[in-house]
């Protein structure tokens, strides 16, 4: 009898969802309250996502029913928007780098009234603590997605030592084990089926429904994008995006 089937990770990734919603909602509502007040004083939220965490990112920016002021923050800018070579971008210890970390912010306009996302699941590399310092030191808010079982087992990567969920304001634990995957087999040494792309999916959009419901409830029409496949999308989210020139990818 096979252990590995679609049927199984429907039901591992349900437990996943459940916990979220039992355990982290208070979180992710605590979160989406100082984003929304992010927002309201004309902030973009930044949001950093490395290696496999960029699609958490760019599940929130410039996409349709997401919000304008939400601002991918990618190592590939390393290489589209600064001086890194696409080679060096590929190597896997990019994101291992402290200094490529820095390098990426000089990239973005980030303002006193901003916030900023960081989603990683180990939360340990070198960059993404790096990032977490550096909002730290300017005073930014900051909220973390990370798992927190598998960065308590995890050394740093940093030189200072710090992970992730201990530099964060808000974390929210994406509920996930120790190596990401959620499905084993006994013919195949390692689990396989990565579990953090659906946490993450669901954690993104909980934060955009409840800072959008937050935002209406104090009287703020959210700047929200159209689908571009949409007639009359492309001028609408045009429009919008005008108020954040510069400000946004």
């Amino acid at each position: 009898m096979t252990t590995i089937k679609p049927e199984l990770f429907f039901a591992e990734a349900r437990k996943i969802i459940d916990r979220l919603y039992s355990e982290q909602l208070p979180n992710i509502k605590k979160a989406a309250a100082v984003l929304a007040d992010s927002i309201a004083r004309d902030g973009v939220v930044h949001i950093f996502g490395p290696g496999h965490s960029k699609a958490f990112a760019i599940e929130l920016a410039h996409r349709a029913g997401g919000m304008v002021p939400f601002n991918a923050v990618l190592l590939d800018d390393l290489a589209l928007r600064g001086d890194m070579s696409y080679e060096e971008l590929k190597e896997p210890t990019t994101e291992r780098k402290p200094e490529n970390g820095l390098n990426l912010l000089k990239l973005h306009d980030i303002r006193p009234q901003d916030a900023f996302i960081i989603c990683s699941n180990s939360g340990i590399n070198g960059s993404v603590v790096e990032i977490a310092l550096e909002c730290k030191r300017r005073n930014l808010p900051l909220i973390a997605v990370t798992s927190l079982d598998h960065s308590s087992k995890s050394k740093s990567r940093h030189p200072g030592g710090r992970r992730l969920f201990e530099i964060a304001d808000i974390v929210i634990d994406n509920c996930c084990p120790y190596g990401d995957a959620i499905l084993s087999d006994p013919r195949i040494p390692v689990k396989v089926c990565g579990g953090s792309s659906v946490a993450n999916v669901f954690i993104a959009q909980s934060l955009n429904a409840e800072i959008l419901r937050l935002l209406l409830e104090r009287g703020y029409e959210p700047p929200v994008y159209l689908s571009q496949n949409v007639e009359g999308a492309d001028q609408r989210n045009e429009a919008l995006r005008a108020k954040y020139q510069g400000r946004i990818s």
